[in-house]
């Protein structure tokens, strides 16, 4: 076999498809491999270039083979469709790959640490249960409303407003046994004020962090998607400017308008 400059690695949960090319581009690496012999593979490989597409698991494959002294670059799938020639299959895809990375212009998605995945599950999970949060307090406010019964705005009297229903005769028996079952559900709001303080807890470790999370109009929980999922923000500005934007704009955390592209400057 050819020296091999470079690999593109179509990932899956059990084949993975390599497609190889040697300093003259022509293609000497055509193979299909399950998992075990993926790693037996690049094992036993000279250090080369490998091009993975950037989704489910593809950090772990990347710093797995990076420990085997491999340079792996990740690439958004968005930014690699282009480059697929015929219909989309394994092979086409591990192609695709293989040409995306050597394109000068091509933008490589930072490889994540173990550390800043399990700082994303927290900030997912904590969306999820915000989620979940908001979704319970509207249904008790329009289930209550179908009854006459006007509940006040903001999450806080949420727990009282449940308590003057259980105390209400006027609700049938079974309304009020299923406005105390969602009264149980309340138990997301403490789980998701708990993930909050574990996030900002998460944001002391980085001193840039710091400073976003006591700039004004940004909130604190605000700073860590865009941050923890961004390594390399510091060459990224702009990327970090628009995730800010995207989640001042969406969020009611801000209570005064802000320069976000001024603020980051002062962090570039």
């Amino acid at each position: 076999m050819s020296q091999l400059i470079r690999i593109g690695m179509d990932t899956s949960k059990k084949v993975f498809q390599l497609h190889g090319v040697d300093a003259d581009e022509r293609v000497v690496l055509s193979r299909k491999l399950s998992r075990h012999q993926m790693i037996r593979f690049f094992t036993n490989l000279a250090p080369t270039v490998i091009g993975i597409e950037a989704c489910g698991a593809s950090h772990h494959w990347a710093r797995t083979l990076g420990a085997l002294g491999h340079e792996v670059r990740l690439m958004a799938p968005q930014l690699v469709k282009p480059y697929v020639r015929r219909s989309k299959n394994d092979a086409a895809d591990a192609e695709a790959l293989c040409e995306a990375m050597s394109r000068p212009t091509m933008r490589f998605v930072p490889v994540k640490t173990v550390e800043q995945q399990a700082a994303l599950m927290l900030v997912g999970m904590r969306e999820r249960l915000i989620g979940r949060r908001t979704q319970l307090a509207n249904s008790i406010r329009g289930y209550a409303a179908e009854f006459g019964v006007t509940a006040p705005a903001g999450l806080s009297r949420v727990a009282p407003f449940l308590q003057k229903i259980a105390s209400e005769e006027t609700l049938p028996p079974l309304a009020r046994d299923l406005f105390a079952q969602m009264a149980e559900g309340g138990q997301d709001i403490e789980r998701a004020q708990i993930y909050a303080k574990r996030l900002c807890a998460h944001l002391w470790v980085d001193s840039m962090r710091r400073r976003l999370q006591h700039s004004k109009g940004i909130h604190r929980t605000v700073v860590a998607s865009p941050l923890v999922a961004e390594p390399a923000y510091r060459q990224r500005r702009d990327s970090v400017v628009r995730h800010l934007r995207k989640y001042c704009l969406g969020n009611t955390f801000q209570h005064e308008a802000v320069s976000i592209r001024d603020m980051a400057k002062d962090f570039g």
